[in-house]
């Protein structure tokens, strides 16, 4: 038992170590110690003593901030992987669709790709378990088809227009993970990158896109942060070096135990120089909070969509010997002139924390940027333009668009929410693929020639129809064109990629028109910037 209680003392000391630091056990360590020492030997019954020291530590964890967290190692492999480059798996992008697996990509060049699986291909056995029909969870499907590289999975899949099961053996291969979803020219001179998070990969994506768009003419670039809830933060730091000139300070850490710390530019940058707006929304946070704050601070560009989340805490991430981990809130960061972004809290409160942007829109502040107000005491100015802007809750857009609701009704949200929109453009691509990919060999003659027909939104009606959705009229007919664009991107996406369906759908994004109309009119531009 002494052996027991030593390695507890030793797992809460490797918690609480800081650096090369060394934490003393005080009163309150021993306390804890002694608790559960006392109810894993006295105890009536049989305790998991896993289980217990797991919950004491997310007890208290949850008693410091919103953001110090615990995970399991099944729950750290499954956050850690969307933010590393790549995975071992068998290189497809899918959809869950009536509890069947579709095939929305292969990846080029993934093992997939070379046993000739399609996009289109529904797959119903994985190693003769039934995958299809059984409403089986995500994360269980992907267990079955992800794997160590040179291992090898038996599927079985559905292909339109084949009456029996086609069988295929995928050797697993090492899969790429990207973090930008698309690159293209918005007009003659402007490019356009959108980037869903800040990955171990996503500079060198970054400038990949950089290289490619320059080469199309690019002057000016528009950055899309939208949704981008963050990622590393090291990586916030070179994507803003590539923006801002040498030796500008990017963003700077300080806690009660931690130094201050700096991030400055370096002297080359992909994208110093020419005209910048940076694209956000209440769902940017943390890395995409940094990269815009410094953006904003220096004047280097203009910040256009609604306030950003508000995420100015840094979490340390401490491995368990199990494979779980501690993301422990160790920093606040702040920007070039001193803002701290983080949104209050009261500790131990999460629940008023996760309804912050319920309490946004309620208080109309989504639609109308006089429904925010900042105290005097949040004021800062820029280190340039000397503009005034505020911390203490998110950056705070210089060119405020509110959110979009004009096309959105009750019926659009029913077909979208369990999946027709998605079920109406696959079985068209089941019908037509053959033909669209003969007809439309790039998405410019898709894009100006590719229409959605009647016969297609009759389909969904009556699809709608089949899943109890009464018919509106006047819904429809609101939502109608929405719904168009929206099977016509996902269509894109099919043909094409994931850069293609942006091209579609952000023909409704009115944030980026205005960027456009922005971007294309330097006096309005340099206004705004103050310059």
């Amino acid at each position: 038992m002494k052996t027991k209680l030593f390695l507890t003392v030793t797992l809460l000391s490797a918690c609480l170590t800081a650096g090369a630091q060394q934490y003393r056990p005080d009163e309150s360590a021993r306390k804890l110690s002694l608790a559960l020492y006392a109810i894993t030997n006295l105890y009536v019954d049989k305790v998991d003593e896993k289980k217990m020291t797991e919950g004491a530590i997310v007890s208290m964890l949850n008693k410091l901030d919103p953001h110090s967290e615990y995970s399991d190692p099944e729950e750290t492999k499954r956050l850690t992987e969307p933010l590393e480059s790549n995975f071992d798996g068998i290189g497809i992008q899918f959809n869950m669709l009536m509890d069947t697996l579709y095939v929305v990509q292969v990846i080029s060049g993934g093992p997939s790709e070379k046993v000739g699986l399609l996009a289109g291909d529904r797959i119903i056995l994985v190693e003769d378990t039934l995958i299809a029909g059984v409403e089986m969870k995500n994360t269980d499907i992907q267990k079955r088809l992800r794997g160590p590289r040179g291992t090898e999975v038996h599927v079985k899949v559905k292909r339109s227009g084949r009456a029996e099961l086609l069988e295929f053996k995928i050797t697993r291969g090492k899969i790429p993970i990207t973090s930008l979803d698309a690159a293209y020219m918005a007009d003659r001179t402007t490019g356009y990158i959108r980037l869903s998070r800040f990955a171990t990969s996503s500079v060198d994506e970054f400038n990949d896109a950089m290289s490619k768009l320059k080469k199309q003419g690019m002057q000016n670039l528009i950055l899309d942060l939208q949704n981008n809830g963050g990622g590393y933060m090291h990586v916030a730091h070179l994507l803003a070096d590539e923006l801002l000139g040498d030796g500008k300070l990017i963003v700077y850490t300080q806690g009660d135990k931690q130094p201050r710390e700096s991030a400055n530019a370096t002297p080359k940058g992909n994208f110093e120089e020419g005209r910048l707006v940076v694209m956000v929304d209440q769902f940017s946070a943390s890395a995409s909070e940094i990269v815009s704050g410094a953006v904003q601070d220096w004047d280097r560009g203009v910040i256009l969509g609604r306030r950003t989340f508000g995420k100015g805490l840094v979490q340390k991430p401490i491995p368990m010997p199990d494979g779980s981990m501690i993301r422990l809130t160790v920093a606040r960061y702040y920007t070039p002139s001193g803002r701290n972004i983080q949104k209050p809290y009261t500790s131990g409160n999460s629940r008023e924390y996760d309804l912050d942007l319920i309490e946004r829109y309620n208080r109309g502040e989504l639609m109308s940027a006089d429904s925010t107000h900042f105290p005097d005491s949040l004021k800062f100015n820029t280190l340039v333009s000397k503009r005034t802007v505020y911390g203490g809750g998110g950056i705070m857009p210089d060119v405020f668009i509110p959110l979009d609701t004009a096309l959105y009704t009750d019926y659009h949200r029913k077909v979208v929410n369990i999946g027709l929109i998605n079920q109406v453009a696959i079985d068209y691509l089941d019908r037509n693929r053959t033909a669209l990919n003969k007809k439309y060999r790039d998405i410019g003659a898709f894009k100006k020639n590719f229409e959605v027909t009647a016969g297609t939104m009759q389909s969904l009606q009556e699809l709608a129809a089949k899943e109890q959705i009464e018919f509106e009229a006047e819904q429809y007919a609101k939502s109608e064109p929405l719904m168009k664009l929206q099977i016509k991107a996902l269509i894109a996406r099919d043909l094409f990629d994931m850069s293609e369906y942006y091209q579609i759908i952000n023909d409704e994004n009115k944030s980026l028109r205005e960027a456009l109309r922005i971007i294309n009119d330097p006096d309005e531009y340099n206004r705004i910037l103050g310059v």
